[in-house]
């Protein structure tokens, strides 16, 4: 007697698909965790390198959208357009985070609650490798090019989490510009993501 399961192409379709849900969606909360943490200290340290860093992370926690609606579409066409999404936003979030920083250049503004700054680039480190690490071994596992594409991403923000604490240290020592300039930083590194990404999504490594 049959039993009308599928164990073909369509089976393994749907396996795919839930998996990169899952991972997508694990991804997101971290993202959205850190990206709320460190809200909250922008608020009380008026940071801009944080708030470059915290726009990033809101960005990049953002791509989990239309990453999650092409996996549950299970459509490579609709991968290859959320990875070009990927890429946009993370254009879009530098050039917010060039312009916020230029404009504290011009109109410069204490820093504050450094203690807590450092910590939010902690978090923002943290929060980053580990979504990294899952979209990167789900990209790979599921051959997804969207996926790996966002999990370099990930990791690179890592690193670039690391320049709020640099900030702080900085600030500390009174060097009150040194913020908006780590900023400016920031806002290159993340141009060379978007370029690096870029590439990932169409199939060649710019490096």
């Amino acid at each position: 007697m049959a039993h009308g399961h599928s164990h073909g192409l369509v089976h393994a379709s749907i396996k795919r698909s839930r998996a990169g849900v899952r991972a997508v969606a694990l991804a997101l909360v971290v993202l959205a965790v850190t990206a709320a943490a460190q809200a909250v200290v922008f608020v009380a340290s008026g940071s801009v390198a944080l708030l470059a860093d915290l726009i990033h992370n809101a960005g990049d926690a953002a791509t989990a959208i239309p990453l999650g609606i092409a996996f549950l579409l299970r459509s490579e066409r609709a991968e290859r357009l959320a990875g070009l999404a990927v890429v946009a936003a993370i254009f879009v979030s530098a050039c917010v985070a060039g312009y916020e920083a230029v404009a504290r250049l011009v109109h410069p503004q204490d820093v504050e609650a450094l203690g807590a700054l450092a910590l939010a680039g902690a978090l923002g480190f943290a929060g980053n490798w580990v979504a990294a690490i899952v979209r990167t071994h789900a990209g790979q596992r599921l051959y997804s090019a969207a996926l790996v594409a966002d999990g370099d991403h990930a990791r690179a923000d890592a690193y670039v989490s690391l320049g709020v604490i640099a900030s702080a240290a900085v600030v500390a020592l009174g060097a009150r510009v040194a913020d908006p300039l780590i900023g400016l930083g920031i806002t290159v590194v993340i141009l060379r993501i978007t370029w690096r990404s870029w590439g990932t999504v169409r199939g060649h490594d710019h490096r």
